[in-house]
Order: C-alpha cells, then sequence, then structure tokens
C-alpha cells in the first residue's frame, strides 16, 4: 500500500490548485463518526463532509441498499425510463415534507444543480426572471449559483460576468446588524433586526426589483457558509407574508440544513412556513451523490417536457442509499438523538467558554439548531488574540483539534467555526469532541 506521502504528493501534483482543503489527510476508509488514514490513524470527524453523512460514514443499511441495488440497476436514466428505487424513494419522501401540498419532485445530483433547477422552475412557473437573495448566502459554485452566493468573494472572484437579475437582501443576523449599534452585546435585540431586515427587502423591491419582475426569493433556512446562522421565526413568516403578497416564489434552501440536521427533517418547520419549492441534497443519502427539488404539482406542470433532465439525475444507486438513510432514521429514532446530542453540545459549551473567553475579553455566540452549531468568537479582545495567534481564533482552535485527533471546519468571513457530527452520533463520542474543543481553546486562549 503506498504511503500517505507517496499519495499526499501525487494529489498536490495533479488535482486542482483551486480546490481549497481543510486537511493534507489522506483516508482509506471510514465508520461511524470516524475517518482513517492509509496507515490506520483515527480522527473524530465532526464535519461529515460538511453534513452529508448523516447517518455516520458506511452505516451498514446504507451500505447493504447500495450493494444490493448494483446488482439490479446502476444506471436508469430519467429521459428513458421510471425506475423503481426513484419512485420508492418518493414514497418515502412526501410524508415527511413540511407540507402534503409538496408533491412533485425533480432529482438531480449536487445542491448547486438543485438550486439551478429551483431558479429555473420559478421563472417558468412565474414568467418572471429576477431573483432575490440574502447576504451572506451560499447557493453553490456553478456559474448560476455562484451568482447567488454573497457568503465570501472567493466564489466568485474572477469568473465574472455573472448570470444577472440577482438582488441582495439583508439576512437577519443579529450580531452584525446595522441595529445593534450601541446595545450591549449581552442584550442583542432580535426584533429590531428582523424589523430592519423586513423594511429593507420590502425597499429593495420598490428601488431595485419590481414584483412583477421577480420569480423568486431564495433563501438558506439555516444560513450555512455564511455562518451557522438562524433567522428569527418572525422574519421567516414575514418573508413568506411579502412573497404571497407580490406573487414571488419562496425557495427554501435545506442543501445543509434538510433531513434531521437541526431536529426537525428540514429547518423551516421551526418557522412554521412552507416554501413554495424546496432545496434538498447532502444528507439525503449518507453520502452518495443525490439532489432534488419538491413543488406543487401546478408549479411542475408549468414545465414543458425536455425542459428538465440529466445524465445521472436521480441515480438509482443514490435513490436506493436514500430510501436506506430515511429508514436509518426512522428505526433509530435519530431526530431524538440530535435532540439529546444538541442539548449536550449547547449546555456544555455555554458553561464552560465563556469563562474561559472572559480572560481575554472576547465573547462567544454559541448558535444554530440541533447538530447545526455554529460558534462565533467577538468583543472587544478578540484583535488582539488575532494578532498575537497571526490568524483567526478559530482556525486556531481548529487546528488544536487536529491535533487532538478531531477534525472542525471554520466557516464565514467573521470568526467562527462549525461543528457538524453525524446524526446518530453516540453520548461517549459526542462528549469526547465537546471536551477537546473545550481543551482546544483553553490552549488558544492561553
Amino acid at each position: 500500500m503506498a504511503s500517505s506521502n507517496t499519495l499526499r504528493t501525487l494529489g498536490l501534483k495533479h488535482i486542482a490548485r483551486g480546490i481549497g482543503r481543510s486537511t493534507d489527510l489522506v483516508i482509506s476508509k471510514a465508520a461511524g463518526s470516524y475517518v482513517y488514514t492509509v496507515e490506520g490513524k483515527k480522527y473524530l470527524d465532526f464535519t461529515t463532509g460538511i453534513g452529508v453523512t448523516s447517518t455516520g460514514h458506511c452505516h451498514p443499511k446504507v451500505v447493504k441498499a447500495a450493494q444490493d441495488q448494483i446488482g439490479n440497476l446502476i444506471h436508469g436514466q430519467v429521459n428513458i425510463f421510471f425506475h423503481e428505487p426513484m419512485i420508492k424513494l418518493i414514497e418515502k419522501l412526501k410524508p415527511i415534507m413540511p407540507s402534503k401540498e409538496l408533491d412533485t419532485f425533480f432529482f438531480w445530483n449536487s445542491g448547486a444543480e438543485a438550486v439551478e433547477a429551483a431558479i429555473k422552475l420559478a421563472r417558468h412557473a412565474t414568467g418572471k426572471h429576477n431573483v432575490i437573495v440574502m447576504q451572506g448566502s451560499y447557493h453553490g459554485r456553478t456559474i448560476g449559483t455562484m451568482s447567488l452566493t454573497t457568503s465570501k468573494t472567493i466564489y466568485g472572484s474572477g469568473f465574472g460576468p455573472l448570470m444577472p437579475g440577482v438582488y441582495v437582501a439583508p439576512f437577519p443576523y443579529t450580531l452584525h446588524s446595522p441595529t445593534q449599534k450601541g446595545i450591549s452585546q449581552d442584550s442583542l435585540r432580535h426584533d429590531l433586526t428582523t424589523e430592519y431586515a423586513i423594511e429593507q427587502l420590502e425597499l429593495l423591491l420598490k428601488q431595485q426589483t419590481a414584483p412583477s419582475d421577480t420569480a423568486a426569493l431564495i433563501m438558506e433556512s439555516v444560513l450555512g457558509e455564511g455562518g451557522y446562522v438562524v433567522p428569527p421565526k418572525e422574519y421567516v413568516q414575514k418573508v413568506r407574508e411579502l412573497c404571497d403578497k407580490h406573487n414571488i416564489l419562496l425557495i427554501a434552501d435545506e442543501v445543509q440544513s434538510g433531513f434531521g440536521r437541526t431536529g426537525k427533517y428540514f429547518a423551516i418547520e421551526h418557522a412554521d412556513v412552507v416554501p413554495d419549492i424546496m432545496v434538498m441534497a447532502k444528507g439525503i443519502a449518507s453520502g452518495f451523490p443525490i439532489s432534488g427539488i419538491v413543488s406543487r404539482k401546478e408549479l411542475m406542470d408549468k414545465q414543458p417536457p425536455g425542459s428538465m433532465g440529466g445524465t445521472y439525475s436521480g441515480n438509482a444507486v443514490s435513490c436506493a442509499a436514500a430510501i436506506a438513510t430515511l429508514q436509518v432514521m426512522e428505526e433509530e429514532d435519530l431526530l431524538g438523538n440530535v435532540a439529546a446530542r444538541s442539548q449536550e453540545i449547547f449546555g456544555r459549551l455555554n458553561e464552560a467558554l465563556p469563562p474561559l473567553l472572559n480572560k481575554r475579553d472576547i465573547q462567544v455566540d454559541i448558535r444554530g439548531a440541533g447538530l447545526m452549531v455554529g460558534l462565533e468568537f467577538y468583543g472587544k479582545g478578540l484583535e488582539e488574540l488575532q494578532k498575537k495567534l497571526n490568524s483567526k481564533v478559530s482556525d486556531a482552535v481548529a487546528q488544536h483539534c487536529f491535533q487532538k485527533d478531531m477534525l472542525v471546519l471554520t466557516t464565514s468571513i467573521y470568526d467562527t467555526m462549525r461543528l457538524i457530527p453525524p446524526l446518530n452520533i453516540t453520548k461517549e463520542d459526542n462528549q469526547i469532541g465537546i471536551e477537546k474543543l473545550i481543551e482546544s481553546v483553553q490552549e488558544v486562549i492561553n
């Protein structure tokens, strides 16, 4: 077997330089909450492929479903055939949709493709062309989805001109809202943030994109790459009202927040809102590539035959893995596990981190929902510590976690890290990860 060094050297030489990479590990296998290098060293994985391996790595039921399907049918091209796994997947998905009205599906391969499918549907269904996105959003890396992405300039820089007709509205990110100036950071006002964000959205519709030209508003139900920010329930409900008022379709991007990640099957359910179109991907098939959109049949039927499709759309093996993933979620009560493990994470971090950080006059916003957890460092002492570290605090903490054989990710333009463990992580592994993180923060602070 080739060593990690040999394989790493080949990878660095021949894999596109444009790929950002948080580690240079060369892994050969993974199981449950752990990944293993070719030499057999194991790492506790709180990244899950950025929220993909929702049932843990190589869950036996998912593996068996894929193996069995490979022996029967690998590829049943969607423009030529119906195939059994896709139909059965729809039967499994329909009962967990936020509404019975969301009953018509189109499957593709990646989250970005599904977002593009949602935009295509919105334009077909409304006869309008403009799209409103949220500040800090991440929707993908294709030319179309780069145009919708505002979380970091790196994703679109150098690729222009991008798709026109995209307008950006403020997201209700209270920690960085202009409404919070002069307010103690211990007394943040989410109501003011919501009021401001809605006012700015209404202004956008009056000044920049008329409702008669606006096909859709697309919003991540929890801001992902932008920092794991959960919008206030009232904000989401008011956005729904505005969309209804102006005949604008509301698209919920659940690529990262869907399939149990926040404690409900879809994060938008926390706001008691039903979108017109919902985008799904990542955790749907525990690592097999599949994505999709769902909408009302009346909207989907406005698209002419031939306007949608793709070579690998709704691949049979991926559909089989998705069915098995949903079975595991039911049989092992993964939503219940998410609730229990989430309570442990938020409880322990809120107990341990503020006292540590206060020594440096730094605060931490521990936020998110379920097992979609963000930690943002801020406060008067942050810049001084960043200068001492010559990096963001979150980057330094992630590096210390790595030295403790644990994988975590940073995110956003702010000093933020995110925790994305498997939905079926055990109590023991969860506690190991929490303590490694706390120890890492302590080491960075000292």
